[in-house]
């Protein structure tokens, strides 16, 4: 099958499911990144450090193993500004692409950027548009999903567990590859919390370690 994830930045999509990705490689199928925002730091953008970070996810792309990265260059924090911004880049991704499954974060993720990214993807994403979209599914990314208000509308309940037992290493050495989003103990996205979520996440579902989605959509044909 042909997959694509839906990354609002450089390492949600390692963050959020590294290790699906590296299962779904090496079980056959093409996976495909679509990063929608370029980096700032203190609300400044920089070409230079951009550029780093797009290399930190070439990277870390390679240690995984997926097909294909597609950076939209978006500007970060601003993508709630106009969502239209959104949909129409993404909607080109889709057509050109063709997936059957598509990955998005959460909605309720305590970050704007993630949420205009989900609104945008529902509509892009919605059956009547995209008929060949089997699957739909959101992932948690450490450092937002986690750090959303305990509110109904935020609670991220995961429905389907992915095992990564084998791939939660891999997982781990790409993260290494975005030295400048790596942060200590007990951060959210310290190498040590990335794994004790997987742990968490194994422990809710009888594995040793896995990664949590929320199915939006799933149609059996």
């Amino acid at each position: 099958m042909k997959a694509l994830v839906i990354a609002p930045h450089m390492d949600d999509e390692v963050l959020g499911m590294g290790g699906t990705i590296a299962r779904r490689m090496a079980e056959g199928d093409e996976v495909h990144v679509c990063c929608v925002a370029h980096r700032v730091y203190d609300h400044q953008f920089d070409e230079g450090k951009n550029r780093l970070e797009m290399d930190c996810a070439k990277r870390a792309k390679d240690v995984l193993g997926y097909k294909g990265i597609h950076f939209l260059n978006l500007p970060d924090e601003r993508l709630d500004a106009c969502l239209q911004d959104l949909i129409i880049p993404l909607e080109k991704c889709i057509k050109d692409l063709r997936p059957e499954v598509v990955y998005v974060n959460h909605r309720g993720d305590n970050n704007q950027d993630h949420r205009a990214v989900f609104q945008a993807a529902m509509v892009v994403l919605r059956p009547s548009a995209n008929p060949g979209i089997r699957r739909v599914l959101c992932y948690e990314t450490p450092s937002s999903t986690d750090q959303a208000p305990p509110l109904p509308e935020t609670v991220f309940l995961p429905n389907c567990y992915v095992n990564i037992t084998s791939y939660l290493e891999r997982k781990i050495e790409a993260l290494r590859c975005y030295q400048t989003e790596a942060r200590a103990f007990p951060h959210p996205r310290s190498e040590e919390a990335v794994k004790a979520l997987a742990i968490r996440r194994g422990i809710e579902s009888g594995l040793p370690a896995a990664e949590a989605f929320l199915i939006l959509r799933e149609r059996w044909t």
